[in-house]
């Protein structure tokens, strides 16, 4: 049981998971049944996910010109080009708001984010991009469109089985890939930080472990399951970079992860008499809250032996469609089930809902 449906010519289905499928099913088994297996759509209201996208579009079409360009990246000019980008598709955006002032307002807020982008990190990232196209050993198949998306697929494999002779593979999206010294460096672009919770604010492996060994173990009170999909995300993250390195000639070269926020309305002021719109961005490196600095002083790669082998376990289960949510149920009931679109048609939920006390 998996997330495609494609057969190998030997009749086999191949397993290949997102990370945004291992996510769901740390949430709930039944909800990754429901959208992962089954394919029901759950939502609702799409308008900001698709100004996210929009706004993801026009600083990865940024990116690239930039990097096509020669010449010494400016700031101002770098932002010029991605409020122009930003302009020729926000043309195109159909959204229905409900007034023209809104329609503004929205449009104002993105071209805030845009500036508050260049200001944080944009000319550095464009730099580290150049650096890391000018590295690169092949120069013939046009490398960077390895390297700038949005939506780069980046994918690593597990055992999955008793016999560990299977293999999934399991994918990760990152939207840029750009140098840092002796890093590559993979950015992602996020709606918001708010569901890493603890990961923002724990920037070590030392103090993450404790959380991430709670939250599998049937006896704790711990439910963690968005900071540790991150740090699953993580994983597949670094070794599809590793990957990528590899195949670019770029070995000697470290991997980290960094998720930037694009709608994170909690560093946004607006002046309504003046119509202004500021905001600022707070970029995420995952990196050395998944790292274990023991594995890496040995063998000199990002890696957590801990957060990998229970990768292999939480693959193996899905691929065998174990998706009986009862082993975690009383957890999941109380912090999953509120905001679950499937309620209506899960068994489990229903039950729940029906039984009688006594």
């Amino acid at each position: 049981m998996s997330e495609n449906a494609d057969s190998d010519g030997d009749g086999t289905t191949p397993v290949t998971l997102s990370a945004d499928g291992l996510r769901t099913y740390i949430h709930c088994p039944r909800r990754y049944e429901f959208a992962h297996v089954h394919g029901f759509d759950d939502s609702d209201d799409d308008g900001p996910d698709e100004r996210v996208a929009l706004l993801r579009r026009a600083l990865c079409t940024t990116l690239e010109q930039t990097t096509r360009h020669t010449g010494e990246i400016e700031q101002e000019a770098l932002a010029d080009r991605a409020l122009e980008a930003l302009a020729t598709r926000w043309e195109r955006h159909d959204e229905r708001f409900h007034s023209r002032a809104q329609r503004r307002h929205e449009r104002q807020v993105l071209e805030a984010t845009v500036d508050a982008y260049v200001e944080a990190v944009g000319p550095a990232h464009a730099a580290g991009l150049r650096q890391v196209l000018a590295a690169a050993d092949d120069q013939e198949n046009d490398p960077l469109a390895d390297l700038v998306g949005p939506d780069l697929t980046l994918s690593s494999s597990v055992s999955i089985g008793e016999e560990s002779e299977e293999t999934a593979t399991l994918e990760a999206s990152v939207d840029y890939v750009f140098g840092d010294g002796s890093s590559v460096v993979g950015v992602r672009f996020v709606p918001s930080v708010r569901p890493l919770g603890f990961l923002r604010y724990r920037d070590d492996w030392e103090r993450v472990a404790e959380s991430f060994v709670d939250h599998f173990d049937p006896e704790m009170e711990t439910f963690e399951p968005d900071p540790i999909g991150a740090l699953f995300e993580t994983s597949v993250v670094l070794a599809g970079l590793r990957s990528l390195c590899d195949r670019l000639g770029l070995e000697d070269r470290t991997c980290r992860y960094v998720q930037i926020p694009l709608a994170d309305r909690e560093h946004t002021s607006v002046n309504w008499v003046r119509e202004t719109v500021e905001t600022s961005l707070e970029p995420v490196d995952l990196t050395d809250a998944y790292v274990d600095h023991h594995t890496f002083g040995m063998t000199l790669e990002h890696r957590n032996t801990t957060v990998d082998s229970r990768l292999e376990s939480l693959a193996s289960r899905i691929a065998s469609g174990a998706f009986d949510p009862s082993d975690r149920w009383d957890r999941i009931a109380s912090e999953s089930c509120p905001d679950c679109a499937y309620t209506v048609c899960c068994q489990e939920y229903i039950a729940e809902e029906v039984r009688f006390d006594g």
